[in-house]
């Protein structure tokens, strides 16, 4: 299963021609993730106060296929694509209606307060399991 969550394309995601800007496809894929840990209950400051650890993004690989212009409402689909010791690799696409403009594999890394990687704790296996693709 994938999470989904929807965003408009805004004036700020685009040039003067009301294109969407490569680095905005980043920035939404980043909403995504964020809205897809909080909507498992995990958000930022939940990860940090009650497991003491952070993600960190390591690699992002982007493909662009269509260009998104202003006012376009905008899916972002997020999906674990593995799950390994001390990062997870999530695959994410954006689709307006049926057509696919852009997608990214991201590797996360878990780390503690000083940078170190750790373990992914369980609990985050666990919810991750549901969103393996």
């Amino acid at each position: 299963m994938k999470h989904r969550c929807n965003f408009r394309v805004y004036y700020e995601d685009t040039d003067a021609g009301g294109i969407m800007y490569h680095a905005s496809f980043i920035r939404f894929c980043e909403r995504g993730r964020t809205e897809f840990l909080r909507d498992l209950g995990m958000g930022c400051d939940f990860m940090d106060k009650e497991h003491g650890v952070l993600f960190v993004i390591r690699h992002i690989e982007a493909d662009y296929f269509k260009s998104a212009r202003l006012e376009d409402m905008l899916t972002v689909e997020t999906g674990i694509k593995e799950l390994k010791n001390s990062s997870f690799v999530m695959e994410q696409s954006i689709f307006c209606q049926d057509s696919m403009l852009f997608s990214m594999t991201v590797t996360v890394v878990c780390v503690d307060k000083k940078g170190k990687p750790v373990r992914v704790p369980e609990m985050i296996r666990e919810k991750f399991k549901e969103f393996e693709v």
